[in-house]
């Protein structure tokens, strides 16, 4: 299976790139010669990685039973000073609200996505020191 994206320059520092059939703007802060009509590149990795292990891991709690009743997730990571600037520290919290989550099962999940499913996780890990943990908010 192969993926394939188009990406296309809009002028100054915009790029539109098409993806599975849906545009997205990317550009450039305005001190760069942007003109901020879009998110950056890097932070989009972080939008990747969470959506892949998000997906993951909505699936596995299906298929365990367990219903929550909000799930999001936080990314954040540091990069690197030299050029080309990487993320040298990623860290992503699961957050999750509910009134019957076991926290074996949501570790379960978190863990299977992580180590097992999660593309994107597995490239990042390849490059980045990677951290998780799981939040139960009131």
């Amino acid at each position: 299976m192969a993926n394939k994206i188009s990406v296309n320059w809009a002028g100054d520092m915009a790029f539109e790139a098409e993806v599975n059939n849906h545009k997205i703007m990317l550009d450039a802060s305005e001190n760069v010669g942007g003109k901020d009509r879009g998110p950056r590149p890097k932070p989009l990795l972080l939008v990747a990685l969470a959506g892949c292990t998000g997906m993951d891991v909505v699936s596995i709690l299906k298929k365990m039973r367990v219903k929550p009743d909000a799930f999001r997730m936080e990314a954040d990571a540091d990069m690197t000073e030299e050029h080309p600037k990487i993320y040298k520290n990623i860290r992503l919290t699961y957050f999750f609200k509910g009134t019957d989550l076991p926290m074996d099962k949501l570790q379960k999940a978190v863990e299977l996505s992580q180590e097992n499913y999660c593309g994107v996780s597995a490239m990042l890990k390849k490059a980045s020191d990677f951290t998780y943990k799981i939040v139960i908010e009131e």
